[in-house]
């Protein structure tokens, strides 16, 4: 099949490319992997605002562009291209805004959405817990209602940039006494309330993006209940749909692909493995394949969306893709480039050797974080298959 983008689609394209590679000249040469998640500028957050990119997809009558899902997929795919520092607004733009346009109510959208578009506030997300991972709806942190106020007890892990944000949305049990799905709530929690203690977890890599959060009699005004109390498991089940069918998993290591493909053809057979090499030449191969597949699952998700169609199944399919896609990366550029780029004195390689280890140590969080692949290849089987459930 032929695709072709129109001519808005395609000048919206050029224009990213232009304003990144004025924004980020001084990286391009060695651009970062993980800026959705770990790059966090506050100032480039508010020019990429000043542009008018954030809530690209958001209804006009809340600032939005009005724009589809594949416009914001084009935007995706250009940020983690060039290494972009969204973290700031990426999750806020992805998940809080659109749960807030479908959920929250008038006050909660004046409060929250025109500071997530102008690239203000950060958004972090409360949802694994230690005895709740994929099983969700067996978390225990509760919310208790005291007057005015819910009175938070618990604890969060996992919890990417809390200890930079200044919000969490914080999936809560409001009600223990009801079978486990029915009785939990989503609250917008100020991570500046007292009782609040943020832990770095640091990952095999050295970094420490990950983190958990525990609450200790924390009030937080009834106000920021979103959506219907007890009712918050069938609001999460969407918010998870936006979260596992972006590109972001597919886009978010491009800069080890990139390199790697470049450091193949330029190295010599005498000092490092070459492009002529059949084993190394048929592995790359099979990367760059894969790569375009799951650049077309994302897209096929982003058109569903863009059609008013919910991707449950699909954005699953995307996302188990795509996150395998990240290990075998991350595996194959480790076993090629081995230590050559480590061991050759002044070498330009040494960067691009140092970040496929990093990626090696750090790609078995991909197909866990944001949904276990065992558990996607369930509702693939199961909502999309229509298999029983055994």
């Amino acid at each position: 099949m032929d695709f072709a983008f129109t001519k808005e689609q395609e000048r919206f394209r050029r224009e990213l490319r232009e304003f990144l590679e004025r924004e980020l000249a001084s990286q391009l040469a060695n651009i970062p992997v993980d800026q959705w998640i770990r790059g966090i500028s506050r100032q480039f957050s508010r020019k990429v605002a000043e542009k008018g990119w954030i809530g690209l997809t958001w209804p006009r009558e809340y600032g939005g562009k009005g724009l589809s899902y594949l416009d914001r997929l084009i935007y995706t795919e250009e940020m983690l291209r060039y290494g972009a520092p969204v973290a700031l607004h990426w999750m806020a733009e992805r998940q809080i805004g659109p749960s807030l346009i479908a959920y929250g109510t008038e006050e909660q959208r004046r409060e929250f959405l025109p500071r997530i578009m102008n690239g203000e506030v950060m958004f972090c997300i409360g949802m694994s817990e230690p005895e709740a991972g994929t099983d969700l709806a067996s978390l225990r942190t509760r919310a208790i209602e005291d007057g005015d106020d819910f009175v938070i007890e618990g604890q969060k892990v996992w919890t990417s940039g809390a200890h930079v944000a200044d919000y969490c949305w914080l999936v809560v049990r409001t009600d223990p006494d009801v079978p486990k799905h029915k009785g939990i709530s989503e609250i917008i929690v100020d991570l500046k309330l007292p009782g609040i203690t943020i832990r770095p977890l640091e990952d095999l890599t050295g970094a420490h993006d990950l983190t958990e959060v525990f609450f200790d009699s924390v009030r937080v005004p009834k106000r920021y209940l979103v959506g219907t109390k007890n009712r918050g498991w069938y609001q999460i089940i969407a918010q998870l749909d936006y979260e596992r069918s972006g590109i972001e998993r597919l886009m978010s290591n491009y800069p080890l692909l990139h390199d790697l493909l470049a450091f193949v053809k330029e190295a010599k057979p005498s000092g490092g493995p070459s492009g002529d090499d059949p084993r190394v030449r048929q592995r790359l191969i099979q990367l760059r394949v894969e790569f375009e597949v799951g650049r077309l699952l994302c897209y096929r998700v982003a058109w569903l969306l863009s059609q008013e169609v919910i991707p449950n199944y699909e954005a699953a399919m995307a996302k188990a893709f795509c996150t395998e896609y990240e290990q075998r990366l991350a595996n194959t550029a480790t076993q090629v480039i081995g230590l050559y780029g480590q061991l050759v004195p002044g070498s330009k390689w040494v960067p691009l050797a140092g970040r496929a280890v990093a990626n090696y140590l750090y790609s078995p969080c991909y197909t866990i974080q944001g949904g276990t692949s065992e558990t996607l290849r369930n509702i693939v089987a199961q909502r999309g298959l229509k298999l029983p459930v055994g």
